[in-house]
């Protein structure tokens, strides 16, 4: 059923890329949806586009459907991901383009989950239709990382984000920190938090530096992003093994939810901090620990099955930042690095323990490097197969 891009003409291309544009407009509203784009033409015109907006809301090839002022029979229809053929929220938009009898659908990628990937092409094929996939293919992955990651991990995609200098500190010794990088690449992580269904950070850091873990943008930004204020702003989620989370932290009295994950040990033997942080606005969670460390995999475990969170952020001290790429569970390395330097005193990056040798190395590679404002914004990925060593923290 798939083609080879070669077949794929240069207008095919050029509506892709609309369908693209059009799906990245939903890239923060969508949550935990896919932002999909959907095209549609006739005698090499477009007669109707349209993109999916929020969960629960009607997606994307319905859309286009319904924006449709003449005949849609024979038409092609380009959409960024396979239409559906299972009943959620919304119909089958599968069922809704073999009804509306179009004569050609091509699919940038397919659905990511394996329960049903294929079955929207499957059902559009035996009703006659011609249907063509992997058209842009890539730059679906790219949009959609975390809804393809959670779809066939079961777990969220995890990028972690550090700022730090160029001799690789992110504080002073005195634990003094703001700023190291400039308004340009804060402005981003702002943005990065946005894309986010939870944002990730260590007690260490809460008591250190007392965060608000909002997305603070302006409100007309905003309106681009197709969010209000109070979307915005992703689930916080602080790793507490020991329930010492003040009462009257910044972040407990901000918009949105905040939850502390805690050993279950704490939990049981703690009830009174349990009740008491409850009270301050807190939802305590208890999660599986080595000792008075929490399993990764447990808090991811939690995110996905419980929150339906499929992108998270982590923004964390050296001891969290490092377990997390020790974990294995890291997906991107975000590193925005400024043009100065703190010195041999100032606080690292990670703490890594048990990296002795060369052969010990976490190898990454570049995805991109970009210059934001007057620092440096680096994306990476770890190689694949790098050893791991440890899961808890």
């Amino acid at each position: 059923m798939d083609s080879p891009s070669n077949t794929f003409s240069d207008f095919d291309i050029q509506m892709m890329t609309r369908a693209m544009s059009l799906a990245r407009q939903g890239e923060f509203s969508t949550k935990p949806n896919p932002a999909v784009g959907c095209v549609i033409t006739k005698d090499n015109r477009i007669i109707a586009e349209g993109w999916h907006q929020r969960a629960g809301e009607p997606h994307a090839e319905r859309v286009a459907l319904a924006a449709a002022q003449e005949s849609v029979e024979g038409a092609t229809v380009y959409v960024t991901l396979e239409p559906c053929s299972h009943h959620g929220k919304t119909p089958p938009c599968a069922d809704a383009l073999v009804e509306a009898k179009v004569g050609r659908v091509v699919v940038a990628m397919e659905d990511p989950n394996p329960l049903v990937a294929g079955q929207g092409l499957a059902r559009l094929g035996a009703a006659g239709i011609d249907v063509q996939s992997g058209l842009l293919e890539a730059e679906a992955e790219a949009l959609n990382a975390g809804f393809a990651h959670a779809m066939r991990c079961n777990l969220p995609y995890v990028r972690l984000k550090m700022a730090n200098s160029l001799d690789g500190h992110t504080a002073m010794a005195n634990g003094e920190s703001q700023w190291i990088t400039g308004a340009a690449a804060r402005h981003e992580v702002h943005r990065m938090r946005a894309k986010s269904g939870a944002l990730v950070t260590g007690i260490g850091t809460v008591l250190a530096d007392d965060p608000s873990m909002t997305v603070r943008l302006p409100e007309a930004e905003l309106q681009t992003m197709n969010l209000s204020e109070a979307e915005s702003h992703p689930i916080r989620v602080v790793l507490d093994a020991h329930l010492s989370m003040p009462v009257d932290a910044k972040m407990l009295s901000q918009p949105g939810r905040t939850i502390l994950m805690t050993s279950r040990e704490t939990a049981e033997d703690h009830p009174e901090l349990v009740e008491l942080l409850a009270n301050a606005g807190a939802e305590i969670v208890a999660v599986e620990a080595d000792g008075d460390k929490l399993d990764i995999l447990s808090v991811l475990e939690y995110l996905y099955q419980e929150e339906q969170v499929f992108d998270v952020l982590v923004e964390a001290g050296a001891i969290v930042a490092g377990a997390f790429l020790q974990s294995g569970y890291v997906n991107e390395l975000h590193v925005f690095m400024a043009p100065c330097l703190m010195g041999h005193e100032a606080k690292p990056m990670f703490f890594l323990p048990g990296l002795v040798e060369m052969s010990d190395k976490m190898p990454f590679q570049y995805q991109s490097v970009q210059t934001v404002g007057d620092d440096l914004h680096l994306v990476l990925k770890p190689v694949s197969g790098a050893a791991t060593l440890a899961t808890s923290f």
